[in-house]
């Protein structure tokens, strides 16, 4: 018997562990996949294919083994024997597979122009609040710049550098097939956003013609499915936002004692009595305005299909404190998306809907620049009329001793209290905006292969701001009347677009043509109200602007052999905003493309994909400018250019200054690059060398008294290049069973020149003076100039001590060879660096074992210059009195030059603001069957801005046109956040 039960359990053991070896290959290629998951199902025993595809596991027969591989189907299949070869097929809806263009769709591996599909699997993590911060980092040439810390800031984006001089630089957006009037996108619930597709050449962005030279953002949103059964997706975090940095500046104690002593060396005009107005505190007054801020976001979406109808309703709600006390933006907002097929498929509905309501607290931000200005030895609150603040107040109400009367007249040009411009603030707006389209699309039952496409979109914002200020605050209060800003304003974008799409394939050839008409109108209301100037109502006085956009557009997209590629497109706009003579633009692009991998000498090689494009087209500007900018007409003056008859004030109107010939502005690209995958690609990438030419920039110059209604001119003048290279690098080093690591890294490198300013050269021309900084009377230090990057700084060239390295007040190298006072020649400055960034880069990477991941992601800015106006203006031993009484606090970069007055113009200002940039960690724990096999979900825990590298002296480097002076200072932010499943 005992015989018995070890011969059955031997043949057991060897049923067990029969030896099952084989290979896993792509299914097109019939190359091996390396790092293939191996398990014997409903169980743990599991391996790897290795590099060639490989396997060899221990299975019983009759036994079913599972294999998956990232962008792959999962396969099953049962042992039948020792031997078990596998092929896996590519899953048909990864995001790197098909990806979102202008009216249709294409794969990416057939993409003849520079396109980039950013999915959500790759999005930045955390503390997201904008979708711009889910896109931040992960395109190469793609620079996004938040506007500063403020809660739900603005976001300036740049697509292969700036385009233009006074028509806009911000690339287009289109959400769901609706090309937005801006790019705004504070509405747009980020939980929402499926993926992103940027176009970066006129091969991909020409079909958009006027609106396309700064490149098109494509947005898809999430959407149900037909064979999705009912699922619930909940998405929540809380964030605790601080500030991990200060402008250094004096302290009481410090300040005391440095005023002192100025009065005993008579600096700076610093004396006796302003020595006798130091306050007794020590008032930390940037501890005083900021805050540690708790912020929650919480989104619920829920999807499925009804009757074989899909359909997905969301609801985001978001509550964002800012470190800036008073700060705070809410968002209400809700997506609802249709999308059913009639008629075996032949007839297809997509019904998008979002709405949205954002309430904004902007505070007061001049506290951010009071904060560091103002004297620290003063107390927040006394016993003044002025709400109880303490108030700067002229000299004349000084007491006899020479100590501050804080009951007299304020001070007309003294910082004012940081404490009482935020709490004696009412600066708040409410945003209503509303997203919708219904789109169309059937297939002729006679011609399978020819679709119609219709459709209609709204998008419409309604915006209330009110900016208020009672009677007794000190900056009102000389006026009696307080302060009343209100507005209203009304934006309609309206949109209605029918086209064909043909699709075809014959033997080795393939067509996809399309062909369409577009038209767009914008719609403009705004009503103010501002009693501030003058006592007069002027609610009755409204804006109101329009215009239209009409266009015909086609492509045609051509393949031979599937290796072969021909894409062209045309575009011709009308726009209202330009002369009868000018106002239609003709808009072409050619693409070609070579499937190098296609081709037999490269069978059976490491090579997965290569392939090499090239482009050419010429693309349009017109946004950003006035809607008659070609016509004359009359436009309402300022208040304090009202008549008063009797006890009423009427307001004027004044002629505009007009060009009755302008035109549109346009730009020709030259793009050439390829695209690669080795190793099964697991090394991927692209590379993009490109040229774009301006010509006809809109740009507003200064012209001669009396040749028009006023001192500057929006017209076409001027040309401007960019041109650069584009690189990407996808890795995955591992992929195993239980282990899996991929990392990203791009670059960018753009070079920007203006080629010509004046319609007639003119060798005299200095150029076009921008920049305005804090300080002075006007003052400028940037320049539009032939032959330099756009917005360079104009300055001097500061001389050094060369014993103690310290800059020389007043002190500037003769560029001239004049001599004399070089200081005071204008023609002695010189261009020195540029704002923007010549090298832009971003990194991430993606680390998980088992249920465990690890990510972070990363960008570096490389040759952008910042113009420290905040140490230029504030950092002077004269900036500390003004001969009306008042006293300001200094930063402690005082210390670095020790100059006596500001001087504006010395490059010593100019510093290198390159950095690195830590946006965001994080780290997260995913759950299965939780409770029940229908539930799932994930922990994570992140942080952004965690850190930044760089040589700049000031608060941040990333600031957004070159000059910092007193930007809201970014937080750095903790989130831990919650997502569960349930199916």
């Amino acid at each position: 018997m005992t015989l018995l039960v070890v011969s059955l359990f031997s043949v057991g053991a060897i049923a067990q562990n029969l030896k099952v070896t084989g290979k896993v290959t792509d299914s097109k290629t019939g190359e091996g996949l390396p790092g293939v998951s191996v398990i014997v199902k409903g169980t743990t025993n599991g391996v790897a294919t290795d590099i060639y595809g490989a396997y060899s596991i221990n299975a019983p027969k009759g036994a079913t083994l599972v294999f998956s591989f990232v962008g792959y189907t999962p396969f099953d299949a049962k042992v039948g024997g020792a031997t078990l070869n596998v092929q896996l097929t590519e899953a048909a809806k990864a995001i790197d597979e098909v990806v979102v263009i202008g009216y249709g769709t294409v794969k990416k591996s057939d993409a003849t122009g520079a396109v980039q599909a950013v999915g959500s699997k790759d999005f930045n993590k955390g503390a997201i609040s904008t979708p711009q911060q889910l896109l931040s980092g992960k395109s190469a040439g793609v620079v996004i710049t938040s506007e500063g810390g403020r809660a739900g800031s603005a976001t300036k984006i740049r697509i292969r550098g700036e385009s233009s001089l006074n028509a806009s630089s911000n690339p287009l957006v289109v959400i769901d097939g609706i090309p937005m009037s801006s790019d705004d996108l504070n509405a747009v619930n980020p939980n929402d956003i499926e993926s992103f597709t940027i176009l970066k050449d006129a091969a991909s962005t020409a079909i958009y013609g006027s609106r396309a030279t700064t490149g098109v953002i494509m947005i898809t949103t999430k959407k149900g499915r037909a064979d999705s059964k009912l699922s619930v997706a909940y998405n929540g975090s809380s964030s605790i936002s601080y500030l991990p940095k200060t402008i250094d500046v004096l302290n009481g104690d410090e300040y005391r004692a440095l005023i002192k002593d100025l009065a005993a060396k008579k600096v700076a005009g610093v004396n006796d009595q302003a020595v006798k107005r130091l306050g007794s505190a020590n008032t930390d007054w940037q501890d005083e305005v900021y805050r540690t801020a708790f912020s929650t976001d919480q989104n619920i979406a829920i999807q499925g299909s009804y009757k074989g109808y899909p359909y997905r309703v969301s609801y985001g709600y978001r509550d964002e404190n800012g470190v800036l006390k008073g700060d705070n933006y809410k968002r209400n907002s809700l997506a609802v998306s249709f999308n059913p097929s009639f008629l075996n498929d032949y007839l297809k509905l997509t019904v998008n809907a979002r709405g949205s309501k954002q309430a904004i607290n902007y505070s007061e931000q001049d506290a951010v620049g009071a904060a560091i200005a103002y004297d620290p030895t003063q107390v927040i609150r006394d016993n003044s009329k002025y709400g109880g603040y303490f108030t700067w107040t002229n000299l004349s109400d000084a007491n006899a001793n020479g100590s501050n009367n804080s009951n007299g007249q304020p001070n007309p040009i003294g910082v004012s209290n940081p404490v009482s411009l935020i709490n004696q603030t009412d600066n708040t707006g409410d945003i209503y905006k509303f997203i919708g389209n219904a789109q169309v699309d059937y297939k002729f039952h006679f011609l399978p292969e020819l679709k119609a496409t219709v459709n209609a979109a709204l998008d419409y914002t309604e915006s209330h701001y009110v900016d208020n200020a009672p009677n007794d605050a000190a900056w009102t209060y000389r006026g009696g009347i307080g302060r009343i800003n209100n507005s209203n304003k009304t934006n309609r974008n309206e949109l209605f677009e029918i086209y064909l799409n043909y699709n075809k394939t014959i033997g080795n050839h393939a067509f996809d043509a399309t062909a369409g008409y577009s038209d767009q109108w914008f719609w403009y209301r705004g009503r103010d109200f501002d009693a501030s100037s003058v006592k007069v109502n002027r609610d009755n006085i409204i804006s109101k602007n329009e215009s239209y956009l009409l266009s015909f557009f086609g492509r045609l997209n051509y393949t031979f052999l599937e290796r072969y590629y021909l894409s062209a497109t045309v575009r011709a706009d009308g726009s209202s905003k330009f002369y009868s003579g000018g106002r239609w633009g003709q808009f072409p692009s050619v693409a070609v493309g070579w499937k190098i991998n296609k081709e037999e000498f490269l069978a059976n090689t490491i090579v997965n994909e290569l392939k090499l494009r090239a482009s050419w087209g010429i693309t349009g500007q017109q946004a950003g400018i006035g809607e008659y900018g070609y016509i004359p007409y009359w436009t309402i003056s300022e208040p304090s250019a009202a008549y008063q008859f009797g006890d009423k004030f009427v307001n004027t109107y004044r002629p505009a200054a007009y060009d009755e010939k302008l035109k549109w502005e346009t730009t020709t690209t030259y793009n050439i690059g390829t695209d690669f995958g080795i190793f099964n690609n697991r090394v991927s990438g692209s590379v993009d060398v490109y040229l774009r030419k301006t010509e006809d920039l809109l740009s507003e110059i200064p012209i001669a008294a009396g040749t028009n209604f006023s001192n500057y001119l929006i017209t076409n003048v001027g040309d401007m290049e960019n041109k650069g290279i584009d690189f990407s690098l996808n890795l995955r080093p591992i992929q195993q069973k239980d282990l899996n690591w991929s990392v990203s890294y791009n670059i960018n490198y753009n070079k920007n020149e203006i080629t010509k300013l004046t319609k007639f050269d003119d060798p005299n021309f200095q150029g076009i003076e921008k920049g305005g900084i804090s300080g002075g009377n006007g003052n400028q230090v940037q320049v539009l100039r032939v032959g330099s990057p756009i917005y360079s700084y104009q300055v001097f060239q500061q001389v050094y001590n060369p014993k103690t390295g310290m800059p020389i007040e007043g002190l500037y190298v003769d560029r001239t060879g004049k001599g004399g006072s070089v200081s005071a020649d204008n023609s002695n400055k010189y261009l020195y660096k540029q704002p923007n960034p010549t090298v832009s880069m971003g990194i991430s990477s993606a680390l998980q074992y088992k249920n465990w991941d690890l990510s972070f992601a990363g960008r570096v800015y490389l040759d952008n210059y910042v113009y420290n106006n905040v140490a230029s203006d504030r950092a002077t031993y004269a900036s500390v009195y003004n001969q009306s009484g008042y006293l300001n606090n200094v930063p402690t970069a005082v210390n670095k030059t020790k100059f006596s007055a500001p001087q504006y113009w010395s490059d010593f200002y100019v510093e290198n603001g390159s950095f690195f940039r830590m946006d965001n960690i994080s780290l997260g724990y995913s759950f299965n069957k939780l409770f029940t096999e229908k539930l799932s979900g994930k922990i994570t825990a992140s942080v952004n801005n965690a850190f930044v590298i760089t040589n700049y002296s000031g608060l941040d480097p990333e600031v957004s046109g070159g000059i910092d002076n007193s930007i809201y200072p970014r937080p750095r932010i903790f989130t831990l956040g919650l997502n569960i499943n349930f199916k």
